[in-house]
């Protein structure tokens, strides 16, 4: 597959609602943006203290001042605002977000997740995932299904923690998968892939019956 990132962000947009408040995390899911229908109203808030994001910026439409939590130049839709970083994470912290997305480095069976240190190499922090994951309402995570041929989705995930059992749902270019209190369910496949390859691609036990083909 050639676009993966955009399958993957499309996918996720499918499962936005009206009226949602929604942070979208650094990398594939801040790509989510461009994907939201335009009859859906979708509040996109952004903890560097932004709510009326929009989507990446055109090149006529930078503003140097204007960027995504991935330091991406963005857009802000009218009405759009702005407000410190205490408030936004008031917002975050308070329970106040309908959904959070974010990548991950590893998830499991138990809907938990790392995401915030790779081994040897320097990496500046957790930044606000954790804060996030554990204030959202609901938590997708939006990632390749393998890193280099190795699989993402784990029995159980081998790096520190981000946060313990708060994963709602798992995207990836092959799959989405809902975190259920037995398991993971698969629920869909991408139409060019199979479900054994998915199996063949993924450390954790996979429960499915009855599974849908991924709108692409």
């Amino acid at each position: 597959m050639d676009n993966i990132k955009e399958i993957i962000a499309k996918r996720v947009a499918k499962e936005l609602n009206d009226g949602d408040l929604v942070n979208l995390g650094i990398g594939v899911p801040s790509l989510v943006a461009n994907y939201i229908p335009a009859d859906l109203e979708v509040f996109l808030q952004s903890e560097n203290g932004i709510i009326g994001l929009g989507p990446l910026a055109n090149e006529d439409e930078i503003d140097i001042n204007l960027t995504n939590p991935s330091g991406q130049y963005a857009t802000i839709k009218e009405n759009g605002s702005y407000f410190d970083t205490a408030f936004s994470f008031i917002i975050i912290r308070g329970g106040h977000l309908d959904l959070t997305v974010l990548g991950t480095l590893e998830v499991d069976e138990e809907g938990s997740m790392a995401s915030w240190i790779i081994p040897g190499k320097l990496v500046p922090g957790m930044g606000g995932s954790m804060d996030l994951v554990t204030g959202a309402k609901k938590v997708i995570i939006a990632t390749t299904h393998t890193n280099k041929g190795i699989p993402k989705i784990k029995k159980r995930c081998s790096l520190p923690l981000t946060a313990y059992q708060v994963v709602d749902m798992i995207v990836t270019e092959m799959a989405v998968i809902e975190v259920k209190k037995d398991g993971l369910h698969l629920i869909e496949r991408h139409p060019d892939v199979s479900i054994e390859e998915i199996i063949a691609a993924t450390e954790a036990t996979l429960i499915f019956d009855e599974v849908k083909i991924m709108e692409v």
